[in-house]
């Protein structure tokens, strides 16, 4: 069991990682907030087709569970995509997958704010400041960069995690209960109909796409491997191994996303990608470091019986 739990998690950190290079290879062929819509087109129906047969609830029935996806569909999806889509044509897919490795840090910051009884304490803020400490040396501003729009891509992709982990506390916060084969269905629709809506606000239109292999390739990834797969995985392991340990592999997406970019679109991986990602790293630590030492001791004494 546990080696299967490995390879699902491994396989979960490649399908995801692999994602941040999908999106800037099919920004070729689509204008980037069009194409987030179309990839949750896609996802959105697979993973609904799956709620049909999986869960016990296929669609939303009270007012309190519509609200809920309308929280997952604007925040999670089409907030988050949407940026970071836009983003990943200034910057490169290792330095994108870095800065959204700070979710988990930021969520923990948003959650300790709007959720009642929940504090950082001392040790906490500090490493929620490394963490945003960590974005700063990866876009590495200076006045050139802040005033000249150098920085867009990073500030960008900033946003797109921003969103998604306000979003994630929002729906924690608003205490209705749907199961998550369903909410997830739900809200990847909700959110691919706002960005429709929003795609041709930005001048966008699908008369600009260009439908060659390449591009039915890279949104085939997107919707059916990284989302509609991707998340049956991150929700069998969540069940598995619970929160913080799943929470781990946003540490390990960037690594994949460095080397799949390497490998097939000559990115190159920077001094300041690895600091960024070590400080990050470091800030989750100090901020879940209670959680962390709880599950290595757990895990210790699961060996030792």
């Amino acid at each position: 069991m546990r080696h299967r739990n490995l390879w699902l998690f491994l396989l979960l950190a490649a399908v995801w990682g692999s994602a941040f290079v999908a999106i800037k290879a099919g920004l070729a062929y689509f204008p980037p907030v069009l194409f987030a819509a179309l990839r949750y087109d896609v996802a959105g129906i697979v993973m609904l087709a799956y709620a049909v047969y999986a869960a016990d609830r296929w669609r939303p029935e009270t007012a309190g569970e519509w609200r809920l996806v309308a929280i997952g569909g604007l925040f999670l999806i089409a907030g988050y995509h949407a940026f970071l889509f836009v983003g990943q044509q200034y910057t490169t897919s290792a330095v994108a997958a870095v800065i959204v490795a700070l979710n988990p840090v930021l969520t923990t910051g948003f959650a300790r704010g709007l959720l009642p009884g929940e504090r950082l304490a001392p040790a906490g803020l500090f490493g929620l400041a490394l963490g945003l400490a960590g974005v700063v040396v990866l876009a590495r501003p200076d006045a050139a960069t802040l005033f000249g729009g150098g920085m867009t891509g990073e500030l960008l992709v900033l946003a797109a995690v921003t969103t998604f982990a306000l979003g994630s506390v929002l729906t924690r916060r608003d205490g209705a209960s749907l199961p998550v084969e369903t909410m997830q269905s739900w809200s990847m629709l909700v959110g691919a109909v706002a960005m429709h809506a929003a795609s041709p606000l930005v001048g966008e239109s699908l008369a600009s796409v260009r439908w060659t292999p390449g591009a039915l390739a890279s949104l085939g990834y997107l919707a059916l491997a990284a989302s509609a797969l991707g998340f049956l995985i991150y929700f069998d392991l969540l069940e598995r191994l619970g929160p913080v340990e799943i929470n781990l592999v946003s540490y390990v997406v960037p690594l994949w996303a460095a080397l799949v970019g390497w490998l097939l679109l000559a990115e190159v991986v920077t001094a300041a990608t690895v600091a960024g990602f070590v400080l990050i790293l470091f800030g989750f630590g100090l901020i879940k470091r209670e959680e962390l030492a709880g599950e290595v001791e757990r895990m210790r004494r699961a060996r030792a019986g």
